[in-house]
């Protein structure tokens, strides 16, 4: 039997960037094979230093959102501010198909790692660039996290909500998952163009235009004025009730999913017990149904909350009719089709811990399942790839000393 080939082997990507989206990114392509470099400055990548926001201990041999965002990685950290260090970066850079960042664009101008100048240097090179708000228009330059260029600027926070409620809670990362893996499409096609013309590209990804796509169904039809669609709105004033959520006998959230209206409303009147209403003519046919909308929501409500959330899974599964329950994250680290579709790799680290971590989600059936290493601590392998890069041992003892590059601290070693 030969050896599975990843997609991606022979690939040499480089990252200078921090937190999620980017880091996010070239995990993917590490999966894939890709030998992925991470550039840190010797503080490290704050993703290293987040755990007191996600309820996690501080501890650098547990750290699962490190791991998440960087498994299948080598780090080397380097002082780039100092000349010896911008000159690995620059070796780095040279010898990769991929450099990835998410630094500001006056910074990488400043300090001439903007795409127009490493392409005049290296015109195969594919330029992956992640921001807030884009590398045009008059905010380009504005800081931008998920919580605000994504949720907030993007139109998801404020409409995502009942009208008369508060707005949601944002889940962190959320927005820069997405992002992630809209740049490694990109990434992707234009590395395919460049290994076949010779001329590499840049590849621009941002929060902000992401979550405006990922809204873009019913932010387009708004423009027509329908009340249906003019968010934030009342649950009651939605155009479909039977694509809302509602709570059951027992306290739990149950989501129908019928689209459909006309094809599944006889189908569930007959369904629950009410073939009386199959053909009321207040709520069927659906162009019928608007100005009963919150008469017939009212009727969903009541009828929902009389039966318990397993009478209602087993009445939707005879009758072949889409729904999901509404599961909390400790229903779902234990999902049985999570875990069987591969959705989850159970981690163990060197305390003995055994923690759930998720994989990126695009399965390849010839390549299989990639391993799951943990993130690389910091500067771990800071020698391995200045040798790599042409440096001898005692050049490398001479970039240590003068802090230009810096090892991983010896008390992470296994």
């Amino acid at each position: 039997m030969s050896e599975v080939r990843r997609p991606l082997e022979g690939v040499k990507v480089v990252e200078l960037a921090t937190f999620i989206a980017a880091p996010c990114c070239t995990r993917f392509l590490a999966d894939l094979g890709a030998d992925v470099v991470k550039i840190e400055a010797p503080a490290g990548d704050p993703i290293r230093y987040t755990a007191v926001n996600e309820g996690r201990p501080l501890d650098q041999k547990e750290n699962t959102s490190c791991d998440l965002e960087n498994a299948n990685k080598r780090s080397i950290t380097l002082n780039i501010k100092s000349p010896e260090g911008r000159e690995v970066l620059e070796k780095l850079i040279a010898g990769a198909d991929i450099f990835v960042t998410n630094n500001r664009q006056p910074s990488l101008i400043k300090n001439k790692l903007d795409y127009e100048t490493l392409h005049a240097k290296y015109p195969s090179l594919v330029f992956g660039f992640i921001s807030g708000y884009g590398e045009k228009g008059p905010d380009k330059d504005l800081p931008g996290f998920d919580f605000t260029a994504f949720y907030a600027r993007g139109g998801i926070l404020n409409p995502l909500r009942d009208r008369d409620s508060l707005p949601q809670l944002t889940i962190p990362g959320m927005g820069d998952h997405q992002v992630g893996m809209n740049l490694a499409a990109g990434l992707l096609a234009a590395l395919y163009k460049a290994k076949m013309t010779g001329e590499g590209d840049k590849v621009v990804v941002s929060l902000f235009h992401s979550a405006v796509w990922d809204i873009s169904l019913m932010l387009q039809s708004s423009q027509y004025g329908d009340p249906s669609t003019q968010y934030p709105i009342s649950r009651s004033d939605f155009g479909n009730p039977l694509t809302v959520a509602h709570k059951t006998k027992d306290g739990k959230w149950l989501q129908i999913a019928m689209p459909q209206y006309n094809r599944h409303y006889p189908i569930f009147m007959k369904a629950i017990g009410h073939e009386e209403m199959i053909d009321n003519p207040k709520f069927y046919p659906q162009d019928k149904l608007q100005p009963n909308k919150k008469e017939f929501y009212e009727f969903l409500v009541n009828e929902m909350a009389s039966r318990t959330l397993d009478e209602w899974c087993k009445l939707m599964d005879e009758n072949d009719l889409p729904y999901a329950v509404a599961q909390t994250w400790d229903q779902l680290l234990k999902d049985k089709q999570a875990w069987g579709s591969d959705i989850f790799y159970d981690m163990e680290y060197p305390n003995g811990a055994h923690r759930t971590l998720v994989r990126p989600p695009v399965m390849f059936e010839e390549a299989g399942l990639p391993p799951y290493n943990r993130g690389p601590y910091l500067g771990e392998h800071t020698e391995e790839v200045l040798s790599e890069t042409g440096y001898s041992d005692a050049e490398i003892a001479e970039l240590l000393e003068k802090g230009a590059a810096v090892s991983m601290d010896p008390a992470l070693r296994d």
